[in-house]
């Protein structure tokens, strides 16, 4: 099974289904983009768990940039900057590699070790 993102008018997914792989010719049709898109009236296309196609898995308020022939998750923090390669956003300073868990602090434009509580 293959599955496909619906666009608005914007180039926003707003729906991501699973239908036939484009090697189906079971009912003749031999580009499902179109025929989901025409069916649906919205632009339609194709998409991959494993980031194979499109480079990221689409998912409803991801953007799809023609330019980059990516599907691009909404952008977590303002100073956050687009790897064109991957598409994906990444943090200006890198996560750091000592096992700790960290979250962004978008304030301070840097990583916080997280603090668990624990309780009775």
């Amino acid at each position: 099974m293959a599955h496909y993102a619906f666009l608005d008018e914007n180039n926003i997914v707003t729906e991501v289904i699973t239908g036939r792989d484009e090697n189906d010719l079971t009912e003749e049709v031999y580009d499902w983009e179109v025929y989901y898109g025409r069916l649906r009236g919205q632009r339609c296309l194709r998409t991959s768990y494993n980031g194979n196609i499109r480079k990221n898995y689409a998912g409803i308020g991801y953007s799809y940039s023609d330019e980059l022939d990516a599907f691009i998750p909404p952008k977590p923090f303002d100073s956050w900057v687009l790897d064109e390669e991957t598409a994906r956003w990444e943090a200006p300073v890198p996560y750091p590699q000592d096992g700790v868990i960290y979250s962004w602090n978008e304030e301070k434009l840097d990583w916080e070790p997280v603090v668990f509580e624990v309780t009775d």
